[in-house]
């Protein structure tokens, strides 16, 4: 166990009324007695993983050079800000998203197979199956250092049973995240309960009871807290001392972005979305509040892990917002229209925009010499590649963050086609220091992350 784990993530919490408020790092609280005055433990990494609907429109996603100095096309451009903390991936297959022979359901197997690189059994009955998630694999091996092993998150409800795509059970359509071949992990997506899951004291008839009990006193965990919060900043240095203010600042504010969700009149949207009660009536505002839930549980190691869905597979919710009413999957069959090619264009762009919310975030959340996102690896992209000819070879694929110095990023990658993406998570298994012998078809190592 890394020092890092032994002296902070078990120990810094603040605690009042069913909350326990895990803290992020702090030089104070860190007992050194082996290392240099000036030195601090290696924070701990971190993977998301994001997984959006429908493929890309990759004539407006792949950029034209390769290596550093690329330019980034227009659906990458709201990452500009982060391209030297970005790898762009060409050339990544998931074979087992093919039909290989098992017929129609191209959308169903482009979810199922994202994380796992199996083959997903066709049915719509109780006898699913897939594989194990990349994700899952490194909390089978590391989410017991963690209060939760892993954090699974969406945008979009979806359902456990029945036929959502040709013969495919929606339990293949909603989710990315697979504890074992037959058992996919439900999904939260209500921004408020992750929240209130993230600071609980995890006896849950007790959380429940005392969160009715700070809604009817209309006061904010933080109010919970206090006593604890100015015992612990009287013992801290003047940097920490700032560190706490801007991290309970920063809580506040989430809560008072969720206590506003909550208010909101129920939206008008199209009828092919359903939407979950008590989450924000802005599909923009849902999946940054979704992201704020990773970074919150990042940045206070209460997870090290973390997959979401910004929409299921298939979705065919319309983006107002972006004065698109067509639905995303009817757009995606575009047979080359160019009407049709800009707007699914526009819905990439307003996607990789929310990535790149989460991504800034993370660069502007100190951890250890460093910041977040230098000590994680965040994995985005689709199952398939482009949506009309629902094919699964060259993915669009990023991989942001450092890795704690293991990746170099500021690069666009372009690999052989049919390389297994299971390669991709194969590397990052190892970097993350949960190392295994094979993921779904990977064939090996994926190099060229670090040059």
């Amino acid at each position: 166990m890394s020092p890092f784990t032994t002296n902070i993530s078990r120990r810094n919490v603040l605690r009042g009324l069913g909350v326990s408020m895990a803290l992020p790092f702090m030089e104070s609280l860190t007992s050194r007695p082996l290392l240099g005055a000036n030195s601090l433990p290696a924070p701990p990494k971190r993977m998301a993983f994001i997984f959006v609907p429908n493929g890309v429109n990759l004539a407006d996603w792949t950029p034209q050079q390769t290596g550093y100095g690329f330019d980034l096309p227009s659906i990458l451009q709201p990452l500009a800000q982060v391209q030297d903390d970005l790898l762009v991936i060409s050339g990544l297959t998931h074979d087992k998203g093919r039909a290989n022979g098992d017929g129609p359901g191209d959308h169903a197997r482009s979810a199922s197979v994202f994380l796992t690189g199996a083959q997903p059994r066709k049915t719509d009955g109780a006898n699913i199956r897939s594989g194990v998630s990349v994700d899952q694999a490194a909390a089978q091996a590391a989410g017991h250092l963690t209060r939760l092993r892993s954090l699974e998150l969406g945008c979009e409800p979806g359902r456990s049973a029945g036929n959502c795509d040709s013969g495919y059970s929606c339990a293949y359509s909603s989710s990315i995240s697979w504890g074992s071949s037959s058992t996919p992990n439900g999904k939260e997506t209500n921004p408020k309960l992750v929240f209130e899951r993230l600071f609980s004291n995890g006896k849950q008839q007790e959380t429940d009871k005392n969160k009715l009990r700070r809604e009817a006193l209309k006061k904010s965990i933080l109010d919970f807290v206090s006593d604890d919060a100015k015992r612990l900043k009287a013992s801290l240095g003047r940097n920490d001392q700032r560190k706490l203010d801007e991290y309970l600042t920063g809580v506040r504010e989430i809560e008072r972005r969720l206590d506003h969700a909550s208010n909101d009149p129920a939206p008008i949207v199209d009828i092919d979305y359903p939407v979950p009660e008590g989450t924000p009536k802005d599909y923009g505002e849902h999946i940054r509040l979704m992201c704020d839930m990773m970074v919150l549980g990042f940045q206070t190691d209460t997870t090290r892990i973390a997959t979401c869905m910004f929409a299921n597979a298939g979705s065919n919710r319309s983006y107002q917002n972006l004065d698109i009413p067509n639905g995303h999957h009817a757009l995606s069959h575009h047979r080359g229209d160019d009407e049709k090619l800009s707007k699914i264009s526009k819905i990439n762009q307003f996607h990789v925009a929310q990535l790149a919310y989460l991504l800034k975030k993370m660069k502007a959340t100190p951890d250890g010499h460093g910041n977040l996102l230098d000590n994680s690896m965040v994995c985005y992209g689709s199952g398939l590649s482009d949506g009309d000819r629902h094919n699964n070879e060259n993915l669009p694929v990023l991989l942001a963050g450092h890795g704690g110095g293991t990746i170099t990023p500021g690069r666009h990658l372009s690999i052989p086609t049919e390389t297994p993406m299971c390669n991709l998570f194969m590397s990052m298994l190892d970097r993350f220091g949960t190392p295994i012998d094979y993921i779904g078809d990977s064939t090996g190592r994926l190099s060229g992350l670090d040059i």
